[in-house]
């Protein structure tokens, strides 16, 4: 069976390839004479949304104790599978986390586990200058999301959708 070949015929003004490429290159010249808006990234930094989600945070009570009353919501709703918790409990019935870890690498910062925690331990915060000489670095234990002193994150609220 034969192949049957269409022949279209296109004015040339919808194909003209110098036409777009004079576009292209009028595009070009714009943006050469145009201010620059180079950043020097350590000495000037961008400001960020109050909502940028960034490195995790533990909230302390006064005497210093991570707020978690190791609850579990965190990892369940956790869709990234990267919290690891190991409630633990004292002689006074009082739950808290024995084991406490999230990995940076997993998490894809949803904020999800801010949402859920029903005593207002977790936070992502707005810290974002991460750097590590090994993977293990970014796993993130109870001490070390407690001793985070940046500031939080500011959700979304439904009642402001502009975020205003």
């Amino acid at each position: 069976m034969p192949i049957g070949v269409k022949v279209l015929d296109r004015p040339i003004e919808d194909v003209s390839y110098i036409r777009a490429t004079i576009k292209g290159m009028g595009l070009t010249f714009k943006h050469l004479f145009a201010d620059k808006v180079t950043v020097q990234y350590p000495e000037q930094k961008w400001g960020l949304s109050p909502r940028w989600r960034g490195t995790h945070r533990m909230l302390t009570t006064e005497t210093g104790k991570a707020k978690c009353v190791a609850c579990g919501l965190c990892p369940t709703v956790c869709p990234a599978n990267c919290i690891k918790l190991i409630p633990g409990e004292d002689e006074n019935g009082n739950r808290y986390p024995l084991v406490f870890e999230i990995d940076e690498f997993r998490c894809i910062f949803c904020g999800y586990c801010q949402e859920v925690c029903p005593e207002e331990a977790i936070h992502v915060g707005r810290h974002y200058e991460n750097s590590e000489y090994s993977r293990a670095g970014f796993v993130y234990d109870l001490e070390r999301l407690t001793s985070q002193t940046h500031p939080v994150c500011e959700m979304w609220d439904p009642e402001d959708p502009r975020g205003e």
